[in-house]
């Protein structure tokens, strides 16, 4: 089931590993462990501070290869969005502006914009209705 929905977010201005290890206990902490983790070969996601974490955590890792984008389309699918609704729109003043502006995009895609794929429902109705769903079987 994929209700489309940005469970969390961040943005950094750099390439650098702690970034993405600090998202990914996070969303571990959060969210908890999935079996199969994706990313592509971005050195910070290659770096052993990160694939650390995972392969502890006793987690999959996939990596796409090169050029293999249709590997994490939906993802790649939700940036493409972002940055033509909301970034390539702005200029941002400062990198704290960004990050908020882009915040406010993703509840606005999360709460308010429909989307074709889930039959008009906003992501939060496809994944809060599909939890409910769940709890009431």
């Amino acid at each position: 089931m994929f209700s489309r929905r940005v469970l969390a977010h961040r943005v950094s201005i750099t390439m650098e590993a702690a970034f993405c290890v600090e998202a990914v206990q996070e969303a571990l902490a959060k969210h908890g462990r999935p079996e199969i983790f994706n990313t592509d070969q971005g050195s910070q996601f290659t770096s052993l501070e990160f694939t650390d974490v995972l392969l502890d955590a006793k987690i999959a890792i996939s990596m796409d290869g090169k050029g293999a984008w249709r590997d994490n389309v939906f993802v790649e699918r939700l940036w493409r969005t972002v940055k033509y609704e909301e970034v390539y729109l702005r200029a941002y003043d400062s990198v704290s502006e960004a990050r908020a502006s882009i915040a406010k995009y993703l509840a606005f895609y999360n709460q308010g914009r429909p989307h074709s794929s889930l039959d008009g429902r906003t992501p939060d109705e496809a994944y809060f209705g599909t939890q409910a769903m769940v709890m009431a079987a």
